[in-house]
């Protein structure tokens, strides 16, 4: 008797992960290489980065931007402000936040792509950054204190993790009363059928 559908595709939340953070790790690697989504700074100016803005910053974050649009400058960060940059990939929107911060404010980027958080690093030690920092961890389970966080800057991950509903749980967890959460995602206009939303590949579409 054959198994359904969900198990006999890649919709196990495990397989699904590893399969994120290692094509996300290779654009983190080799960023001018092909990959199943746009990436770099051509695809950042296209989403509303401006060019001086990326001019002023490190090519390292640049060139492995990964994101779907520019929440870092749209989102309303007031000086002063501790940010969490979920999913900072390469580290761009951290860099950005961190201006708009300014010295008595704080960045914590997350992401779980070592490859990711070592690139983030470097740029944010090429433009001596000194109040961003970068963390190693799943969005599940967010290592900050409850009500640490004033605004949430979230560029992209939702649609590629299968456990939303802790991730919201962490979001609320870390996040002060009246803080923000500016979230840019790709949404569906439709449902997929069933046998697309079971295949790996659609995924990063």
């Amino acid at each position: 008797m054959s198994q359904p559908l969900e198990q006999t595709q890649l919709l196990n939340s495990a397989a699904l992960r590893l399969a994120v953070r290692d094509t996300y790790s290779a654009v983190a690697a080799t960023p001018n290489a092909q990959h199943p989504f746009p990436v770099g700074r051509r695809f950042a100016e296209s989403v509303g980065y401006f060019p001086d803005l990326l001019d002023s910053l490190p090519a390292s974050p640049v060139d492995a931007f990964a994101g779907v649009s520019n929440v870092s400058v749209f989102a309303a960060i007031p000086e002063g402000a501790t940010v969490l940059d979920l999913g900072c990939g390469a580290g761009l929107d951290s860099l950005i936040a961190s201006r708009r911060v300014g010295p008595r404010g704080a960045v914590i980027g997350v992401d779980f792509s070592e490859s990711m958080i070592a690139r983030a690093r470097c740029g944010a030690a090429d433009c001596q950054a000194t109040n961003v920092e970068f963390r190693i961890a799943d969005a599940e389970r967010l290592p900050l204190a409850d009500a640490s966080v004033d605004v949430a800057i979230i560029n992209g991950i939702f649609n590629l993790n299968p456990d939303r509903t802790s991730l919201f749980a962490q979001l609320a967890r870390v996040l002060r009363a009246g803080g923000s959460a500016f979230v840019a995602e790709l949404i569906l206009i439709e449902r997929l059928p069933r046998e697309q939303r079971a295949c790996q590949t659609n995924w990063f579409k």
